[in-house]
């Protein structure tokens, strides 16, 4: 078992780089090329029809530069497009779901909030999870409207975002949660601001160690997974748009990671 090609990992812009680092973080002998398809950011807004062109075309670019397996770092992506990914390509394609069922089953005050875009929250998969898993609980959904554009713009820390957010948070304050799901790959990077906002109370959850074992779970299963440690390669970021954008998320600089711009 020696496969070194690389993992390919996609998301509609600089977000999915929090489910890449724990994919890195687990798995440092793989190989990984990520796409931050920024152009089109954000997938929320789009119709169901667009998420599927768009994840069609993001899965094209990464399966020409001969990934073994794909990773849809998109909560939007996975919950719309998912199935006709699975159903068009032979090779392993991994999503990614808000943790409601984690948070339902530890809730003491049975109040949990999820944070998401739209096209998470009224997809059929969403609303199948969350009818499986929240019966008995009260579910405080909100839509984080502006906030992938605030982390595209490279505003993640600032004051302006804080407000949003603090809008945002306050009917799950006012209802007493003890957990909040993050239903969007972008939003770990909030995760400071967000326990600054929160009671101290409050877990936060989201889904990049989740997606890492079950990477690695299915790299084993298909015989998949690089085990030589010759030649380690370094990870390539790829973006159609504001490559200092992604340069900065990511401390390419700091790393000596590759990012580079390109047309897809």
């Amino acid at each position: 078992m020696n496969d070194s090609r690389p993992i390919g990992i996609f998301d509609s812009g600089v977000g999915g780089t929090s489910i890449w680092k724990e994919i890195h973080r687990l798995l440092a002998l793989e190989k990984t090329i990520y796409l931050s398809d920024s152009k089109n950011a954000p997938y929320g807004v789009k119709t169901q029809e667009k998420i599927i062109q768009l994840s069609i075309k993001n899965t094209e670019k990464l399966l020409e530069m001969d990934c073994k397996l794909i990773v849809v770092a998109c909560n939007t992506a996975t919950t719309n497009a998912i199935k006709v990914l699975r159903s068009a390509y032979k090779i392993p394609i991994i999503g990614i779901e808000p943790a409601i069922k984690p948070a339902a089953l530890k809730s003491a005050n049975k109040a949990i909030g999820i944070l998401a875009t739209r096209g998470t929250l009224t997809s059929e998969l969403f609303a199948q999870t969350s009818e499986l898993y929240t019966r008995d609980i009260n579910v405080i959904e909100v839509e984080g409207n502006g906030l992938v554009e605030l982390i595209e713009g490279g505003k993640k820390d600032s004051e302006e975002t804080k407000k949003v957010l603090q809008e945002l948070l306050a009917p799950m304050i006012s209802a007493k949660i003890d957990y909040l799901v993050l239903g969007c790959s972008h939003y770990p990077y909030l995760i400071p601001l967000l326990k600054d906002i929160l009671p101290q109370n409050v877990q936060i959850i989201d889904s990049g160690e989740a997606v890492a074992r079950q990477t690695k779970a299915i790299l084993l299963k298909n015989g998949l997974l690089n085990t030589s440690e010759k030649n380690i390669s370094t990870p390539e970021f790829y973006t159609n748009i504001a490559p200092q954008v992604l340069s900065n998320i990511i401390q390419a600089e700091k790393y000596g990671y590759k990012v580079a711009e390109m047309d897809f």
